[in-house]
């Protein structure tokens, strides 16, 4: 086999060059137009709604008006109105634009913390499942060490070290231990790969190890941890909200749902909708990745 037939070998799952009418072909082909499921579409189309909530909530809020402008003390926790949709807060704010900028920090620590395991689980993963021998049994090891530490426990104590939590302080406690499922699924996903004959093909021409592993073995074997880390945005904005619910996570002056839940359960019978709409757009974006995330898995699964 030529080098030019090594560079013409796939880089990316499920691109291989079908003949016309070759059985692959309708498969793939099948596989594309399923992007187009309700599932996928009402799901995406609900995850970039909340990207864009936490972006620009300007455009939703109107432009100049912060969470904690136009606040009047006097008017404090009044229910909802044609003024104040949401109703007004305990500092008198207008509490739609509270809940509209409150997207941001849980979206920013959901996409901090899955980008950084996707990096890590990725480099890990790779390097177990590439070398193996010593090299995977260093990297098994550790990850079963983290696995052993109850995750929310770990990332309390971690929390507590910081006197000021903010999104970047959150965000690593969580991403902290949050890799290790991505390592198995990754280390996984190149052994099946490592074996495949235009691996072998660039091995016996002479690539060395870092080009076989990042322009052959790891492209190939990133879907399976794709669609695993796209579940996990849901999950990490989950876990922001619960550790700031119960006081270890994120502080004022930050802007968060489940800041806003924390404050809510002191007035739960005086002002309920304090509760309720955070609750109901936290939910809501949770509901979106996973369900996102899920049709995802199903759709690039080959085996299904």
């Amino acid at each position: 086999m030529s080098t030019d037939d090594v560079r013409a070998l796939p880089v990316a799952l499920g691109t291989t060059a079908d003949p016309a009418g070759a059985p692959g072909a309708p498969r793939r082909r099948l596989r594309w137009a399923s992007l187009g499921t309700p599932g996928l579409l009402l799901s995406g189309a609900l995850v970039l709604l909340v990207l864009l909530l936490a972006a620009v909530p300007s455009l939703f809020t109107g432009f100049g008006d912060g969470p904690l402008e136009g606040c009047d003390i006097l008017r404090s926790n009044e229910p909802p109105s044609r003024e104040h949709w949401f109703g007004v807060d305990p500092q008198g704010c207008d509490y739609y634009t509270n809940v509209i900028h409150g997207a941001r920090a849980s979206v920013v620590v959901g996409l901090v913390v899955t980008g950084s395991t996707f990096v890590i689980a990725a480099l890990l993963g790779a390097l177990a499942g590439y070398y193996g021998g010593w090299v995977d049994a260093v990297i098994s090891r550790v990850v079963d060490i983290f696995f052993g530490l109850p995750f929310i426990l770990a990332a309390i104590v971690v929390l507590q070290l910081f006197e000021a939590r903010t999104v970047w302080t959150v965000s690593f406690a969580l991403a902290a231990f949050s890799w290790p499922g991505g390592v198995r699924y990754m280390r996984s996903s190149v052994l099946k790969v490592r074996g495949l004959e235009y691996v072998q093909a660039a091995k016996v021409l002479g690539a060395s190890d870092r080009r076989v592993i990042f322009g052959h073995v790891v492209p190939n074997s990133l879907t399976p941890l794709l669609v695993l880390q796209t579940l996990g945005v849901g999950a990490a904005i989950s876990a922001e909200a619960g550790l700031t619910f119960i006081g270890v996570g994120l502080t004022p002056p930050a802007v968060s749902w489940g800041l806003q839940l924390a404050v809510a359960r002191e007035y739960i019978s005086l002002a309920p909708h304090l509760l309720v709409f955070p609750a109901v757009f936290l939910t809501l974006t949770v509901l979106g990745f996973v369900v996102f995330g899920e049709t995802l898995r199903d759709t690039l699964d080959p085996r299904r």
